[in-house]
């Protein structure tokens, strides 16, 4: 008794034959070669929503911003509402740190609600930067220009604030809408909210 399969004697034409379904597959892996190769080439890009304008807050998306740069990213920074801040010329300057609602802070709740707590440790924050030599917020917004970070400031914001569009700081894209981050968003391998 014969161990192979005898084929049915009738084959439907529209089944593919062994040679077919080779022929197949060797074209699919051809061409996922060539969408790998084309996406190796690509620039990897990411893009960041930055929405608070703590002095705490203004860091990460500076610093993550200017790092990916520095790894070859092409990065995009979308600032509102309290964001905006962070790249306003003067505005950057003078961040304020909270004291309240932070459980890591060095001052519980009930001091840190006392008027002009919020000064104290704003300026023991400052202190700390500067003893640390850690780059100003300034210093990270003019690098991460000079690397090619792109700065966008929310028209909507900008007009609810009643921000001059001059008051950022040179190279900062402004009138920029939702819709245009969510295009930036959708075309990034890394999208942040911080």
């Amino acid at each position: 008794m014969s161990t192979e399969t005898t084929p049915p004697s009738t084959v439907d034409s529209d089944e593919m034959t062994r040679s077919d379904l080779e022929s197949r597959i060797t074209a699919l892996e051809e061409r996922l070669t060539t969408v790998e190769t084309d996406k190796a080439d690509e620039t990897p890009k990411m893009s960041i929503i930055a929405t608070k304008g703590t002095l705490d807050m203004a860091y990460p998306p500076l610093i993550l911003a200017s790092t990916a740069a520095a790894f070859g990213y092409e990065v995009t920074v979308f600032h509102t509402f309290w964001g905006l801040d962070i790249i306003h010329e003067e505005r950057s300057k003078d961040l304020k740190l909270s004291s309240v609602g932070n459980p890591n802070m060095p001052v519980p709740n009930a001091i840190g609600a006392l008027p002009g707590m919020d000064r104290v440790i704003t300026r023991m924050m400052a202190k700390r930067i500067k003893d640390n030599d850690t780059a100003t917020i300034e210093e990270l917004i003019e690098t991460s220009l000079e690397m090619g970070v792109e700065f966008q400031a929310c028209q909507m914001t900008i007009d609810l604030m009643e921000y001059d569009e001059d008051d950022f700081y040179d190279g900062v894209t402004v009138g920029v809408g939702a819709a245009t981050a969510i295009q930036d968003m959708a075309e990034s391998d890394i999208q942040l909210l911080i």
